[in-house]
Order: C-alpha cells, then structure tokens, then sequence
C-alpha cells in the first residue's frame, strides 16, 4: 500500500489516520451524530459537546490500553469516522477493534476495509499484537460480510446481547491472528491473497 507510519499518524492510499486533535471537535462531533452510525455500534448515548471535548483530550494521548485514530480522506481531509484499537492486554497481545464510517456518502467506497487493514498492521506489527478481536451486531450483515472479506475467521455468538427497539440482537464474535494477516498481507500490509 506504500503507506508511511509513525505512532500518531498513518499514511494509506485513500485515507490518512492520526490521532484526534482538539481542532477536531466540530468534526468530530457531526460524526457522533449519525445516527445509522450509533445504531450499528450499539451506543446508545447522546453526548454533548463539553463530553466530547472532554474525550477528545483522553483519546489524543498514547495510551497503553487503546489507540484512537480518526479516519481523513486523503486531499480533501474530510472526517470520515474512527478506527479504534481498545481493550490491549498487553500479558495475552490482545485487543479489540471498531470502526465507524460517517454519511452514506462515505459508505461502499473502500475506506472502512482500508482503515480496517491499516489499524490491523498497526496492531500486530507495531503494537506486536497476537489476536484482534471484534463484535458485530447480527442485523449488520454488510460489516459482518466486509470483515469477513478482510479475513477475520468466526469463533461464537453472544446470544441476546444487545436490547434495541424492544428486541434482543444477537452478537457475532470474530477475530484474526497474527499469521493470519501476515499470510494474507505479508508484512507490509500488501494483499497478496487478491493479486
């Protein structure tokens, strides 16, 4: 992908991740706004702006347990969403990945894989990360289909896990191993599986 990584900022081809800054608040809080968005993550919180710039100061700085990238699109540098790594068991090389796109207008066009796959090198190749693991929501067949295109593998379901609109919704477990990704991406992130 020739792209170009330091701690706090990520080079890809489509998209640029980096830490979120305070000059991002505006941005930053239309994208909590979506609505679709919230619903396919499960959050269920409205917040305002005072929380989100409260959040914004815990999430810019290198952490031990997460690493919180806002997604830009390259040239325009529009916010496109978030990609976050949380949950790092350092003891286990564990963590948990999500991911949200902002707008249908954002939506079908590549950057969520390209996010995905950026912030899985991140993980295991700079943060040495042995498994990323992820929940997906069952009524979200269109992530559920894109993660596993990525190369996240199956492994359980959290029967009734979420309650939203007087339903339950089960909750689909996924997750990719270290060699995994490097067999499909090599070691730089090239995907050699598609070629």
């Amino acid at each position: 992908m020739g792209e170009h990584m330091n701690e706090l900022h990520i080079q890809g081809n489509k998209i640029d991740l980096r830490y979120a800054q305070e000059s991002d608040l505006e941005d930053y809080f239309a994208f909590l706004q979506d609505s679709e968005m919230n619903t396919l993550t499960g959050s269920q919180s409205e917040f305002t702006r005072d929380q989100i710039a409260t959040w914004i100061r815990k999430i810019s700085v290198v952490s031990e347990e997460r690493a919180d990238f806002i997604i830009f699109e390259k040239g325009t540098n529009v916010l496109l969403g978030e990609v976050v790594l949380n949950e790092i068991d350092p003891i286990n090389r564990s963590a948990n990945i999500r991911i949200g796109i902002q707008g249908n207008e954002h939506r079908g066009k590549g950057y969520g894989t390209e996010a995905m796959i950026l912030m899985l090198q991140y993980g295991f190749e700079t943060l040495k990360l042995h498994r990323i693991h992820l929940g997906v929501y069952a009524f979200n067949p269109r992530a559920i289909h894109v993660y596993e295109k990525i190369g996240f593998k199956r492994e359980g379901i959290e029967r009734d896990a979420l309650y939203l609109d007087d339903t339950f919704h089960d909750m689909i477990k996924m997750a990719m191993l270290e060699d995994e990704f490097r067999r499909r991406y090599g070691a730089q992130g090239e995907d050699h599986h598609h070629q």
